[in-house]
């Protein structure tokens, strides 16, 4: 209950690597430190704020977010299968009710993180589910801010538990991950993307950057290779990092559209072939 967390960016630090003059989360240029500088606060500080857990459906899943919203705002998700659910991202409050609740679901099996500004309180949750073991890419290591069953993996793909799958697209983090759901949308298949390809306002269109609020764009060679890597996988909806942030329908042609228009926009035809300037 008393690991600080930092206001800004909603990650937990056990003591090992906690300063409390610096969140490495906020000082990296993708991140930024609060206007009022870096502060710190703790679960039990949470608790008696009045923050809660945010359960609730979200299209076939369960999302679990925080109430009032907290930090980056995002929220996590069950992703339900054989050997059972997956936590996709994570969120930084976590109680006893919300375990109850998660429990009523059906558990944690497994917990899996697309990158290090939703790390939040991911050890907590796992610690409260028996010590589920926690999947984050080997890329990102030097992000971690608090350890415990941690399993880092390499490579381009990795299932952890059957149609549940990992992919390192490495946008926004060299480490940065989506999870594809085989099961999803009655079989057509699911991604759920967190902001490593967002879902934008318009919930047609998804989005690469490099840093978000400080409006970063990432690089067509990154995006190529995202594109890439997804091919061979069929997802019909695509579930983004915050509430309603979903694509409902036609998820790999928004992708495909969405690539087309962002590299078009920064002079692109294909991410290898710039095409001239225009007026």
């Amino acid at each position: 209950m008393n690991y600080p967390i930092c206001q800004t960016c909603g990650v937990q630090y056990d003591q090992a690597h906690f300063d409390p003059d610096h969140c490495r989360i906020c000082e990296d240029e993708r991140q930024y430190v609060g206007w009022s500088g870096q502060r710190w606060t703790t679960l039990e500080e949470m608790a008696a704020g009045g923050y809660r857990a945010d359960i609730r459906e979200e299209g076939e899943l369960t999302g679990i977010g925080t109430a009032p919203a907290f930090a980056i705002g995002q929220r996590a998700l069950l992703v339900p299968g054989e050997g059972g659910n997956v936590l996709w991202d994570c969120v930084s409050y976590v109680d006893e009710e919300a375990v109850a609740a998660v429990q009523a679901a059906g558990g944690i099996a497994a917990i899996a993180v697309s990158h290090p500004h939703f790390y939040s309180s991911a050890v907590s949750w796992s610690e409260a589910f028996g010590g589920a073991p926690i999947y984050l890419h080997e890329a990102d290591r030097k992000w971690v801010c608090r350890d415990g069953n941690i399993t880092f993996w390499a490579g381009d793909s990795h299932e952890i538990l059957p149609g549940r799958t990992l992919v390192n697209c490495g946008v926004h983090f060299a480490g940065g991950t989506v999870l594809h759901w085989a099961a999803g949308a009655d079989g057509r298949g699911a991604l759920c993307t967190g902001d490593i390809l967002t879902v934008v306002m318009d919930r047609r269109y998804v989005s690469f950057m490099y840093s978000y609020p400080n409006h970063v764009p990432e690089s067509p060679a990154v995006i190529e290779r995202a594109l890439a890597l997804l091919e061979p996988f069929a997802f019909d909806t695509i579930y983004g990092g915050w509430w309603g942030r979903v694509v409902a329908t036609d998820g790999k042609g928004a992708v495909a559209r969405s690539a087309a228009r962002y590299l078009g926009r920064l002079g692109f035809s294909t991410p290898s072939r710039p095409r001239p300037p225009t007026c």
